[in-house]
């Protein structure tokens, strides 16, 4: 039979540019996501060899895969196991042949960072301005290189590295240590970055960076960990006497933050034993740790804590825990006074805008609220809905662009990339099919990307239909960007469980974008993300007969499972979809915990949620919900009747089985 592949088919068919490429499509996705299964295997059989080394391996493979829908992948797999002692010749040619892919930019990215190993700055000099996205090693690389040409410039370029890049890969090291060389960042400057990898959680790399003080200010190595590991013991035992120096003060608030993420209060009560012996700056950022931490305990004592802190500067994190705790409080002129001093890239994200705009009309000043309210109104996201409320706005799914035509959709369909991606995923290589899928759709217009969405939506491949149609600007088709596949499963499903379609679609988009096989970290699986444990108690709870956990990425079984455990969720929390949505991420436990001693609007309970991925799903799930039930309902919906109130947390706890 003729090995054609399915690029090769694709040029065939635009041969004709004719209805009968239309035709002739869903045959080719089809065969794009099908191809013959023995070899497929030979080309995963071939990148376990390249893992493991096996050259020899590699190469008894590598024939049979000649004309592969894949083969780039083989071709770039042969240059990776001689990267080495590859002529460059070679490598360019490669280079060449697939200009601007995203195997082409793998490759670069792979050679430089060898490059740079080897100082070969000539060779890397002359490759990394054609490198489209270089990552942080690579930048470093660069740098490295400007400073041995003499660039003074490369000076001010790396300096915002120092307090930003926490844990710098081994390039970056030379970097910062030039600028502590030519003496542009001295003694402050190098606390403050101990400070800011304390607070990231990163002990060992702020004892790496101890190096960088004046001999007269480093610690011991033992001291310095007892600080980072030991820290309670190493404070009460340090003689009074010992406070007076710079070294020691600033090793007492480092100390307390560390104190302070186990134990807020005990935190508290040993810097308001010490603080007078501190200076401003040291005791300012200690007692704002405190307030951080108490913030993510949701402790009445944080704001207290926070205004201890006086004008202490805050980084991102603790400055946005500032806030959250304020929000809880009501305390708007909290709110107000700690985002208007964010740094502008941190206040100008929606988030910051929407709650600085409640602020202002909360104080009387409501043409400014306006303002900013309209900054960020008709956003598809939670605080762009909850905006277009506060303006009285509806919320409803922009007009459907035009219906793509066959001249559109051709180029697409054939764009080695997309076609690339496509063939990934039928070998469950995931991973590389998305980021084939992204590079492919950069730079694409409107029409393009939803030529993409619409290609991927009639393979099957929903996770990218949707990735491809949330890009778009101007032009939209919210049937594709909130696609609602598998409803002669879903929604019979969840009209059995009395919930919410709506909700239901749009917890599943987020959970997993509608892939089937979908397996988290953690092991959850399926379209619902239903972790093990939490599969076998829902099976036994509905009684399902010989349940085994091969059933859990079956469509119907985990829908049937996924809805169960949602309602049985929903009726353990109030009947409330915010609270619901956290405790189907983090638990029902979790949830309930969260709840404040009084009512919270559900804008509040969602953004003050501690885990950060739990905040940014619940936020996701509840504006997906109103675009689903736009579409569904074909009329506009309400966010904020959706979040409503979430009721007080209340000592009592619920009665009969505990949900896992």
């Amino acid at each position: 039979m003729l090995k054609v592949s399915i690029y090769g088919l694709f040029q065939l068919i635009m041969k004709f540019r004719s209805a009968l490429f239309l035709i002739a499509l869903p045959l080719l996705l089809t065969q794009a996501l099908a191809a013959p299964a023995t070899t497929d295997e030979r080309f995963l059989a071939a990148r376990d060899a390249v893992r493991a080394g096996d050259r020899s391996k590699f190469e008894r493979i590598a024939p049979d895969l000649q004309g592969h829908d894949l083969e780039a992948y083989i071709e770039y797999w042969r240059l990776l196991l001689d990267l080495n002692t590859a002529d460059p010749a070679t490598l360019k040619a490669f280079l060449t042949r697939y200009e601007k892919s995203y195997l082409a930019e793998k490759l670069r990215s792979d050679w430089l960072k060898r490059l740079g190993k080897q100082q070969n700055w000539s060779e890397f000099d002359a490759e990394y301005p054609l490198l489209i996205q270089p990552d942080q090693e690579l930048s470093c690389y660069a740098l490295q290189s400007r400073r041995l040409r003499g660039d003074a410039s490369m000076l001010d370029d790396a300096l915002p590295l120092w307090l930003n890049l926490i844990e710098p890969p081994e390039s970056c090291y030379p970097v910062l240590e030039a600028l502590i060389l030519e003496k542009r960042v001295l003694a402050d400057e190098v606390w403050a970055r101990i400070r800011r990898q304390f607070e990231a959680n990163r002990s060992p790399a702020a004892r790496y960076s101890m190096n960088y003080l004046p001999p007269s200010q480093t610690p011991e190595p033992k001291v310095a960990l007892a600080v980072s590991d030991s820290p309670l013991s190493w404070l009460v035992k340090l003689p009074a006497n010992q406070v007076a120096s710079r070294r020691n003060r600033e090793l007492i608030a480092l100390a307390i933050s560390r104190i302070a993420r186990n134990d807020p209060r005990m935190a508290a009560e040993q810097l308001s034993r010490i603080e007078s012996r501190l200076q401003a700056g040291e005791k300012g950022w200690a007692w704002s740790q405190i307030g951080w931490q108490a913030a993510q305990r949701h402790m009445s004592e944080a704001l207290e804590w926070y205004r201890k802190a006086g004008d202490a500067p805050l980084s991102d994190d603790v400055a946005q825990w500032k806030v959250r705790a304020a929000l809880r409080d009501h305390d708007w002129g909290m709110v107000r006074s700690t985002i208007e001093k964010m740094p502008s890239a941190l206040a100008e994200q929606p988030v910051w805008i929407y709650w600085l705009g409640r602020a202002y009309r909360s104080g009387g000043r409501v043409e400014d609220a306006n303002t900013l309210f309209a900054k960020i109104a008709g956003q598809p996201n939670f605080y762009g809905n909850l905006a277009d409320e506060e303006l009285g706005w509806s919320i409803v799914a922009p007009p459907r662009a035009a219906p793509l035509t066959r001249e559109e959709i051709a180029p697409i369909a054939a764009n080695p990339g997309i076609l690339r991606s496509l063939a990934l995923l039928r070998v469950n290589l995931r991973s590389e099919g998305v980021k084939e899928w992204n590079w492919a759709l950069r730079g694409m217009s409107d029409r393009e990307l939803l030529a993409a969405s619409d290609i991927a939506q009639r393979a099957g491949v929903y996770d990218r239909a949707i990735a491809a149609a949330d890009r778009t600007k101007t032009e939209h088709d919210y049937s594709l960007r909130y696609l609602s596949p598998y409803s002669e499963q879903i929604r019979p499903a969840a009209k059995k469980q009395s919930l919410d379609d709506a909700w239901v679609y749009g917890l599943m988009r987020q959970e997993s974008r509608f892939v089937t096989n979908a397996k988290s970290t953690v092991g959850a699986s399926g379209l619902m993300q239903l972790m093990p444990a939490t599969a076998r108690w829902v099976a036994k709870k509905i009684g399902l007969k010989d349940f085994h956990q091969g059933q859990v990425n079956d469509t119907e079984t985990n829908v049937l499972l996924g809805t169960t455990y949602m309602r049985l969720v929903m009726e353990s929390l109030d009947n409330h979809p915010v609270l619901a949505s956290a405790a189907y991420n983090a638990g029902p436990g979790r949830a309930r915990k969260w709840r404040a001693g009084r009512p919270l609007e559900g804008a509040i309970y969602a953004e003050t949620i501690p885990f950060n991925e739990t905040r940014d799903y619940v936020k996701k799930v509840m504006s997906n919900s109103v675009y689903y039930s736009t579409l569904f309902d074909g009329k506009p919906q309400s966010i904020k009747s959706r979040l409503g109130i979430v009721g007080a947390r209340t000592d009592v706890e619920p009665k009969g089985e505990e949900l896992p």
